[in-house]
């Protein structure tokens, strides 16, 4: 998902993302991150669309994570739950 289209899956606006996301999810945003970071060190991507191509290969490493997890506990690890729920963001999801 896109930032935006993020944000309007858990029903926030204005507020901050990483406020309003479980520790899988927290999880998953790193490692797509440190992920896009080891992959532009060794392809060193010049210009925007270089770097937007490793920035999808990095992110595509979180989501291959995210699946296999997903399968391995037979349910969905993204919540549309919030820090607006009366439940904490990482009771049941």
């Amino acid at each position: 998902m896109t930032t935006k289209e993020y944000k309007q899956f858990k029903d926030i606006k204005k507020e901050n993302l990483r406020d309003n996301m479980s520790n899988i999810e927290l999880v998953l945003n790193m490692l797509a991150e440190a992920s896009t970071t080891e992959i532009s060190r060794g392809f060193s991507p010049q210009g925007f669309k270089e770097s937007k191509d490793v920035a999808k290969r990095g992110g595509s490493v979180a989501g291959d994570a995210r699946k296999s997890l997903e399968k391995e506990v037979g349910r969905k690890v993204i919540t549309r739950n919030n820090a607006r729920n009366p439940k904490l963001l990482d009771d049941e999801i």
